[in-house]
C-alpha cells in the first residue's frame, strides 16, 4: 500500500488542475473523460514495462538503470537528460499555470501583476500591445521550492507530504460536493460534432469528434506524468517481484478513475462556454 499511496502522490498534481480545463475548453467538451481513459491506457502500457524491469532490476535507478543494463551507457545517458528535460518543462508549466491562477486571486483583492511581469517575453497582450518581460511570480514559486530542496530532504519532503494531502483531498472534495451541483445539460451533447476551435493566440485546434477526443488525450496525458516514481523505490520493497507492479499500476488505475470521476464533475457544473471565457 505505501507503494500505491507513493504513485498516488507523484502522479496526482498540478496537471490535472491546469489541463482538465484547456482540454474541454479546446479540444473535447465534456467527452474529456474519454480522453483521460486513453491517456491512462497508454500510461498502463508504459507502467507495464517500467512494472516487469522494476521487479527484474530491483534498484533505485528507474529508466536510467534500465537503459544502462539492457543498451549500455551513451542510451542510458540519454535517457537519463531526458528526464532531466522532462521534470524541467514540467515544472516551467506548472509554474506558469500557478502564475496565472495566483493572479486570479490578487483580482478578488482588487490587485494585480502588470502583464510585462506576468508573461514571458515571447508572449503578447495583443498584435502591437504590451509584451511580456519576465513572469515573476512563476520564476518566484520556482525559486522558493528551489531553497526549499536546498534546504534537506528531510524538510521538502515533509512539505511535500502536506502537499500531497492537500491535493487528494482536493480531488475528492469536488468530486463529492460538485457532483450534487452537475447540470445534465452542460453534458450534452456528450461528444460534440467535430468542427475547429481557435484561441485567443490564433492557434487553431481540432474540436469535437474521436480527434477532439485524441488531442484532449495527449493534453491531459501530463497528469499521469509521475507513476514512474513508483519504480525508484524498487530497492526498499520486500518483495520487487510482487510489489513493484501492484504499486505500479495500482496507482494507475485509482488515479484513472479519480480523473475520469474529477473531469466529469468539473464539465457537469459549468458549460464550455464557461471555461474559455474563465
Amino acid at each position: 500500500m505505501s507503494l500505491v499511496a507513493l504513485g498516488i502522490g507523484a502522479i496526482i498534481g498540478a496537471g490535472l488542475f491546469v489541463r482538465t480545463a484547456a482540454a474541454i475548453a479546446e479540444r473535447s467538451g465534456p467527452s474529456v473523460t474519454l480522453s483521460f481513459l486513453l491517456a491512462g491506457v497508454g500510461c498502463a502500457f508504459a507502467g507495464l514495462c517500467y512494472a516487469e524491469f522494476a521487479s527484474m532490476i530491483p534498484i533505485a535507478g528507474s529508466a536510467y538503470t534500465y537503459s544502462y543494463t539492457t543498451m549500455g551507457e551513451l542510451v542510458a545517458w540519454i535517457i537519463g537528460w531526458d528526464l532531466v528535460l522532462e521534470y524541467a518543462v514540467g515544472a516551467a508549466t506548472v509554474a506558469i499555470a500557478w502564475s496565472e491562477y495566483f493572479n486570479k486571486v490578487l483580482e478578488y483583492f482588487g490587485l494585480h501583476v502588470p502583464y510585462q511581469w506576468c508573461h514571458s517575453p515571447f508572449e503578447s497582450m495583443a498584435p502591437g500591445g504590451v509584451h511580456g518581460i519576465v513572469n515573476i511570480p512563476a520564476v518566484g514559486i520556482l525559486l522558493i521550492l528551489s531553497a526549499l530542496l536546498v534546504r534537506g530532504t528531510k524538510e521538502s519532503a515533509f512539505v511535500n507530504s502536506l502537499i500531497v494531502i492537500t491535493k487528494v483531498t482536493i480531488v475528492v472534495m469536488v468530486i463529492v460536493i460538485g457532483w450534487q451541483f452537475m447540470n445534465p445539460a452542460n453534458h450534452t451533447p456528450y461528444i460534440p460534432s467535430p468542427t475547429t476551435y481557435t484561441t485567443a493566440q490564433g492557434v487553431v485546434h481540432p474540436y469535437g469528434g474521436i480527434m477532439g477526443i485524441l488531442g484532449a488525450a495527449g493534453v491531459v496525458f501530463f497528469a499521469f506524468i509521475g507513476f514512474d516514481a513508483v519504480s525508484t523505490a524498487a530497492q526498499e520493497a520486500k518483495n520487487p517481484k510482487r510489489d513493484m507492479p501492484i504499486g505500479i499500476l495500482g496507482s494507475l488505475v485509482i488515479c484513472t478513475v479519480l480523473y475520469v470521476a474529477f473531469s466529469h464533475v468539473l464539465s457537469g457544473i459549468a458549460t464550455v462556454e464557461d471555461f474559455r471565457t474563465a
